[in-house]
């Protein structure tokens, strides 16, 4: 079992609104997750990115791999590097 920290899509249409998560790799998109560690609102200016940053790094340590999208946004918040 691949678990993948990754996201889910809320809101309405054309209204988006994220849920980090973390997920087994083979489940859906917005299907069944593991745990919800966070929340991304690109609408907001600048974009928002909410997370428990302790349940990430316990994630991390227990090998959970971020998709390329969530990297990205832990990097820009500061929270995660490829050395992590």
């Amino acid at each position: 079992m691949a678990v993948r920290i990754r996201l889910t899509r809320m809101g309405a249409k054309k209204n988006p609104f994220y849920r980090i998560i973390v997920a087994d790799g083979s489940a859906k998109r917005d299907g069944k997750f593991i745990e919800l560690i966070g929340t991304y609102d690109p609408l907001k200016d600048p974009a928002s990115v909410v997370i428990k940053e302790d349940r990430l790094k316990d994630w991390l340590n227990k090998g959970a791999k971020p998709t390329t999208t969530v990297a990205s946004l832990l990097k820009r918040e500061g929270l995660f590097s490829k050395s992590s």
